[in-house]
């Protein structure tokens, strides 16, 4: 198995592509997007930020706004502009990708039903249990149908959807989700798999919260 870059390898990286291939390049801009990431997990918002902010702009004018790749970026920025603790702008940024997610990926594809499960995060953080809720119960449902229960993303709307419910005090009904949510997990993926021992994890620390 071959280590993960340094940051300062990912750095070396964007800019030995930016300048072998360009700044419109689209391994380029993969590239920043992979430096935002590792950025993101060191906390390090305001330049993954500015990454992202790039990423989007030259998105924009070299395939325009109804675009996948143009889209996904955005989405990306949403969650960043989020979690800086602007959520009107995530919010706004959210709703605005949605407009144009069924004419670019389709009304019920993986990906707009992603964007669902973004915009519920951001709704939920503002307080609105109905309408997070009504969003990814829109989302699940989808999911499931198509995708199945052991799907991921079918069991990260499930898991978002147990912790809205728990954050905005629906207590018993959140517990009773992501017990069904393990159970599923443990019988399709079995004990030792991550997903498993993740969807575990949050279920142990709702007992120690106040859960029988």
């Amino acid at each position: 198995m071959s280590e993960r870059p340094t940051l300062a390898q990912e750095r070396e990286r964007v800019d030995e592509l930016r300048g072998r291939l360009g700044e419109e390049h689209p391994e380029t801009l993969a590239a920043m997007l992979d430096l935002a990431e590792m950025l993101w997990a060191r906390g390090r918002l305001a330049e993954v930020r500015g990454l992202e902010e790039h990423v989007v702009a030259v998105r924009r004018r070299v395939h325009g706004e109804a675009y996948g790749d143009t889209l996904k970026a955005l989405g990306k920025l949403a969650t960043t502009i989020g979690a800086e603790g602007d959520l009107v702008e995530a919010r706004r940024l959210q709703e605005h990708i949605l407009i144009l997610a069924p004419e670019v990926w389709g009304e019920k594809a993986r990906d707009t039903l992603r964007a669902i499960n973004n915009l519920a995060g951001t709704v939920a953080a503002q307080g609105d249990l109905p309408g997070a809720r009504a969003l990814l119960e829109t989302a699940i449902e989808e999911l499931h149908r198509q995708f199945g229960e052991g799907d991921n993303d079918t069991a990260a709307a499930i898991g978002n959807l147990a912790a809205t419910l728990w954050q905005h005090g629906e207590r018993g009904e959140a517990y009773w989700l992501q017990a069904q949510l393990v159970e599923t997990q443990r019988r399709l993926r079995g004990d030792d798999d991550p997903a498993t021992r993740a969807a575990l994890a949050v279920l142990n620390a709702m007992q120690h919260d106040g859960m029988p």
